[in-house]
């Protein structure tokens, strides 16, 4: 409990986290607003008229409002290696995969509770533009996740890296490059393969609430390949943190 307190101390006090928080929020909202506004009444005049995923829909804000929890994730390792004050934490808990646990388990709860007002906020103020009906427990339980395992992704890559900007620029490069690279792939075979191993992609299945049928991966399996590579790295970060000097 008090490493997972000083943790929690060390994160709340960095100036970027809640700017960075409140980034997240008001990205979730907003985007996911201008999506559900891009539906003509005509589109979605009644639930009953209205063929779209709506509550996956109402969520589209979450792909861009988790780059913030990306970076919210590199920061709290990458600026601690940048002061040089990261040989000041292992000298005072030398434990270093208790540390690590701790740093992703403080990172993990505020990210999640973020991201419950997110996208709740979302659902609410789609709520007013579209009838937005159908399941939303799984999506929204799932949205809230992708958020604390990217932030948690941003933890390991800094681990790993001990640098901020590599950190970033990979953890980006993982979210959005190998969607695009599904897209600029003529190979229907790779195409498929992109969707259903690759973090984002997979990880945004959850979301859906109609034509499950059609989606490369099924919605908790395709969380589950985010939460791999999320658990994936950050042991191997885990495991070059105990062999390193810092």
């Amino acid at each position: 409990m008090r490493w997972l307190h000083a943790e929690w101390t060390k994160l709340r006090t960095l100036p970027s986290t809640w700017w960075l928080l409140a980034a997240t929020v008001v990205l979730t909202v907003a985007v996911g607003a201008a999506a559900a506004a891009s539906l003509t009444a005509q589109v979605c005049r009644t639930p009953e008229a209205c063929h779209e995923d709506t509550v996956k829909l109402s969520l589209t804000g979450v792909w861009l409002s988790q780059s913030t929890c990306l970076v919210l994730g590199v920061l709290s390792m990458g600026s601690e290696y940048g002061t040089g004050t990261i040989r000041t934490t292992l000298a005072a808990m030398p434990l270093r995969c208790r540390l690590l646990a701790a740093k992703a388990t403080a990172l993990a709860l505020l990210t999640a509770a973020t991201g419950a007002v997110a996208i709740t906020a979302a659902l609410w103020t789609a709520k007013l533009i579209l009838p937005v009906r159908g399941p939303t427990l799984r999506a929204t339980t799932g949205s809230v996740l992708i958020l604390a395992l990217v932030a948690v992704l941003g933890l390991a890559l800094a681990t790993l890296l001990r640098d901020t900007a590599g950190g970033i620029t990979l953890g980006l490069g993982l979210l959005y490059l190998t969607p695009l690279m599904a897209h600029l792939i003529h190979s229907p075979t790779w195409q498929h393969r992109l969707q259903r191993w690759t973090p984002m992609p997979a990880a945004l299945s959850i979301q859906a609430t109609r034509n499950l049928d059609r989606l490369p991966i099924a919605p908790w399996p395709g969380l589950g390949v985010l939460a791999a590579y999320a658990a994936g790295l950050l042991a191997a970060g885990g495991v070059l943190l105990r062999l390193r000097d810092a």
